[in-house]
């Protein structure tokens, strides 16, 4: 037992938990914390950017690249607040961290200080962030903070990991007790789950005796750290792997048997896979709406028809969206290795019992190269989106990191990306929200400093968030951005010309009666905030630009003038009901009755 005060413990508790950043901005709330991270400034850094949101998504984009959690800091009321759309993001991409949140002091609970929420619960903030964290911890004493701290730590890294949120009273920061730290956890990955030996044997018999076999991943193979695994089982059966973004990499995406992503912006190969498939062997997947073409049957899946293998360590997705054939709690790296231990069991050689089927996606894949390689060639101002994404791949290391927002651009990567390696793109995929990217790269960057990190993000979702460009310089975070400038919320702007006959309202960037098209001078706002900047309009200037962003060695920004009235080419759908959805504008769809007969 030691005499210690609350603030001194909580700092204490991030050094055992080995935690190494703080991302986070002061405030009357929190700084009677801040004396206590100034003793341990040599084991923990306090980063403090701009914005709150850009403090949690720092965090966030930290913890998909190391697998490390790291903390935030935030004060009470609005600074609090800013992270709610932050923390959705991680909760439903399973990103761990640690919140730190302040409240008023107890002594005021309920008495409508500055900044307290209490119309239905006293120091109420914990209900406002409930929805977006695993868990909201509230000590309301010194001596409840070991046991709050430990909980905390054991629940945002333990099975699916996320966002939990300890919210602090501003007197336990200074009060003390005579208190003794819980045992450290550090337990991601430490702990895993597997599946009963009936399961793994039922999953065996079904894998091998199928014609059409696929494997569909998610961001649970890249958080299991199951790479080596699926990469040792796909090749061993010669299985095709399609694949959601956050799961992009684990196999890589340049091998014969990547397919890409699947849905209304996957590839063709990958929606054929999915449609004619006779067993899926799902691993860490959500099967949102997304990588499903809204659940519609015949366009990416057809479920029933083809046999389903559910395999998650999330019970809520078991079943959430298409009813297993064979459901299976466990970790994927866990299972896979199981599986693979029955698989030497039973002696299992590939042999000549796929090769019809690699001969059909091979077709498929041929008729894909043909109809989107030529425009990959094309050179124009404003610059082709397929030119961006080549160049990229052609210029990024194998470990380059690539952060995406929310927009337009993000479909054409979703598309076009191959991802070498796990943890290497960073996507804002099932909550969405835009200034993910870069804010998120600044994280990575600090988790991986020694490999090029590059946000591609719209224009609409950098003009949220350009306060990065002031936490690069003053932290000295080498990042690159790449703005894909198109003078529009593009994405929503596409489904008005999709869904409502071009009727444009809000959606494109407009100066004037004249409707002259209009952003700001992003490479001159990176300069004035001592960022290089640098404006592209030619496509023919994309990839020497990249290049010295890369080899500055400095923030750099890249203004990208890209045409915004050419759009990914949709393989699948996406529903917005009522609205009646769009059919694909290649291949088409393969219905249910049409699998019964092949």
């Amino acid at each position: 037992m030691a005499r210690m005060k609350g603030g001194e413990l909580i700092a204490e508790f991030l050094v055992r938990e080995k935690i190494p950043y703080i991302f986070g901005l002061c405030g009357h709330g929190n700084v009677g914390i801040l004396d206590a991270l100034y003793d341990v400034r040599d084991k923990i850094k306090l980063v403090s950017p701009r914005h709150e949101q850009t403090a949690a998504h720092m965090a966030d984009g930290y913890f998909r690249v190391k697998h490390r959690p790291v903390a935030t800091l935030t004060s009470c009321g609005p600074g609090s607040a800013n992270l709610v759309m932050a923390l959705a993001v991680a909760q439903t991409d399973s990103s761990a961290m640690l919140a730190i949140t302040a409240n008023v002091p107890t002594s005021q609970f309920n008495r409508s200080p500055f900044q307290e929420l209490n119309r239905h619960n006293q120091a109420d903030f914990p209900n406002v962030i409930r929805p977006v964290v695993k868990r909201s911890f509230q000590p309301t004493r010194v001596e409840m903070l070991p046991l709050a701290l430990r909980q905390a730590a054991m629940t945002m890294t333990s099975g699916r990991p996320g966002p939990v949120n300890v919210d602090v009273p501003f007197n336990l920061f200074q009060e003390e007790a005579d208190v003794e730290l819980e045992p450290a956890w550090d337990g991601f990955n430490a702990r895993r789950s597997g599946a009963a030996p009936e399961d793994i044997a039922a999953a065996a018999e079904m894998i091998l005796a199928a014609e059409r076999p696929a494997i569909f991943i998610g961001h649970g193979v890249t958080l299991s750290e199951a790479s080596a695994e699926l990469t040792e089982l796909v090749h061993r059966l010669g299985i095709p792997v399609l694949s959601s973004p956050n799961g992009m990499g684990c196999l890589p995406m340049g091998d014969p048997l990547s397919l890409g992503f699947i849905g209304r912006n996957g590839t063709y190969p990958a929606n054929q896979a999915g449609r004619h498939a006779d067993v899926v062997l799902a691993l860490g997947a959500r099967f949102d709406d997304r990588s499903s073409s809204s659940w519609l049957p015949g366009y990416s899946w057809n479920f029933p028809i083809t046999k389903l293998i559910h395999v998650d360590l999330d019970h809520a997705e078991l079943g959430r969206n298409y009813a297993p054939d064979l459901a299976i709690l466990a970790d994927a790296r866990t299972f896979l290795r199981q599986l693979l231990a029955e698989l030497e069991r039973r002696t299992v050689q590939k042999g000549e019992r796929l090769k019809p089927w690699h001969a059909e996606i091979a077709r498929w894949r041929a008729e894909w190269e043909a109809y989107v390689r030529p425009n990959f060639a094309l050179h124009a101002s404003p610059i082709r989106p397929e030119r961006v994404v080549a160049d990229c791949r052609a210029v990024l290391p194998d470990d380059a990191i690539l952060s995406l927002d929310s927009g337009v651009h993000h479909n054409w990567y979703m598309q076009f990306w191959e991802a070498r390696r796990p943890q290497t793109m960073l996507n804002t995929w099932g909550f969405s929200g835009m200034g993910f990217g870069p804010s998120a790269i600044l994280g990575a960057k600090l988790a991986a400093p020694d490999r090029p990190c590059v946000a591609v993000c719209g224009d609409g979702g950098f003009t949220m968030v350009p306060h990065v460009l002031c936490t690069a310089v003053e932290y000295d975070i080498p990042a690159v951005w790449v703005v894909w400038n198109n003078f529009a919320w593009g994405a929503i702007r596409d489904i008005q010309y999709g869904l409502f006959n071009g009727r444009e309202l809000g959606t494109a960037f407009y100066q004037g009666p004249n409707k002259k098209p209009y952003n700001p001078d992003f490479a001159a706002l990176a300069r004035a905030c001592g960022v290089e900047g640098i404006t592209v309009t030619r496509s023919e200037d994309f990839k020497g630009a990249l290049e010295h962003a890369i080899k500055l060695g400095k923030p750099c920004l890249l203004d990208v003038h890209v045409d915004a009235n050419i759009r990914p080419p949709a393989v699948g759908t996406w529903a917005l009901p009522p609205i009646p959805h769009r059919e694909p504008v290649f291949g088409s769809k393969y219905l249910p009755q049409e699998a019964l007969g092949h």
